[in-house]
């Protein structure tokens, strides 16, 4: 086959023909040199597609009960600035406190998640070629960067209102002001800074949906497994 082709090489540079286009009708033609091109057609709906399914996944994953509460690599921890206080009670019995206003936190940040999916529809709609192909090109989190930067405004306007409104109705709000209660009691005229609870718990809860969005991305890069469609295959698979 090498050989075959090798000598129609020869053949046509010897006849000197003038018309670079027919070299490059006869490489088009050859199975192995199209399967390393791809379109920007099919670029952008590759990438839009990965997109798509990586977000769903990271939403379906997060919204559920405990989706954040129970994975250690994005569960809302206590701020360091309330460490100290909750250091302070668990030594005089009010852990119980402290763990649930921990678990409240998450519960919030479970029940805004679900927002975030039309917003990242949006962004990946928006996408342009040029986009694409430098996603394509890019890291393993390229896709991922990309969202952060066009959604991240918007998702924490979208998310602020709706994880004040749930810690108001998971009872996080109560189960702050109950430790803290309790921390005065024991410790009074103690000075602590105000803390903006509601900015906490969003902030956090965006920082794991984009890092579940990040893994989703890693896997349809890395693993053929993850690939769940011809389009991803094709994409990913001559990348």
């Amino acid at each position: 086959m090498k050989k075959a082709m090798l000598s129609l090489f020869m053949i046509l540079c010897l006849c000197n023909f003038t018309n670079a286009g027919i070299l490059e009708d006869f490489l088009k033609g050859i199975p192995s040199f199209q399967s390393n091109q791809l379109d920007s057609d099919t670029t952008s709906a590759g990438l839009k597609e990965a997109l798509s399914i990586g977000t769903r996944n990271a939403v379906l994953s997060v919204s559920k009960v405990d989706g954040y509460f129970k994975n250690e690599a994005i569960k809302i921890l206590l701020p360091e600035s309330l460490q100290n206080v909750a250091n302070i009670l668990s030594k005089i019995s009010y852990q119980k406190q402290v763990d649930e206003f921990i678990l409240s936190m998450n519960r919030a940040a479970e029940k805004a998640a679900p927002k975030a999916r039309d917003i990242f529809l949006n962004a990946i709609k928006e996408m342009t070629i040029e986009d694409a192909f430098k996603i394509l090109k890019g890291n393993d989190t390229a896709a991922t960067d990309y969202l952060k930067e066009k959604t991240s405004d918007k998702l924490y306007e979208s998310f602020k209102p709706i994880i004040s409104k749930s810690m108001n109705e998971v009872g996080t709000t109560k189960a702050y002001k109950n430790m803290m209660g309790k921390y005065v009691l024991f410790i009074p005229f103690t000075g602590l800074e105000s803390f903006d609870l509601d900015h906490y718990v969003t902030t956090k809860a965006l920082d794991g949906l984009f890092y579940m969005i990040a893994q989703e991305e890693k896997k349809i890069r890395t693993d053929p497994a993850a690939r769940v469609t011809e389009l991803l295959r094709k994409v990913f698979g001559s990348n």
